[in-house]
C-alpha cells in the first residue's frame, strides 16, 4: 500500500497514511476535527533491491562476471568430438575409394 502525504488547509498539519489505491482521499484532520484535509503529490520512492543477485547499479561485478565465464567453458568441453556431425565438405570414408 503506498503512503500518501496529507496536509490540512485549517490548521497547516501534516501527517502521513498508508492507504489502498482504491480508497477514497481522507478528509477529517486528526488535529482540528475539520474536513479539510488535502492530499498532496508526492515524488514517489525510488526502488532500491537489496539482497543476493541484486545490484543498485545494475552492473556485475567481475568477480560474477569470471565465476559466470568459468561455469560456461567446461559445459562446451564435455561435448565429444564423435558427438559433433562431420562438415558437410569433408568426404566420408566411403566416399574416398
Amino acid at each position: 500500500m503506498p503512503t500518501y502525504q496529507y496536509i490540512c488547509e485549517n490548521c497547516g498539519h501534516e501527517l502521513e497514511r498508508f492507504e489502498s489505491i482504491t480508497s477514497k482521499p481522507a478528509r477529517k484532520c486528526p488535529n482540528c476535527g475539520k474536513n479539510k484535509l488535502k492530499r498532496l503529490i508526492g515524488t514517489g520512492a525510488g526502488i532500491i533491491f537489496k539482497g543476493s543477485g541484486f545490484y543498485q547499479t545494475d552492473y556485475r561485478s567481475e568477480s560474477y562476471k569470471k565465476a559466470v565465464k568459468g561455469e560456461k567453458e567446461p559445459a562446451a568441453a564435455k561435448t565429444k568430438p564423435s558427438e559433433t556431425k562431420p562438415h558437410p565438405k569433408t568426404p566420408s570414408k566411403t566416399e574416398k575409394s
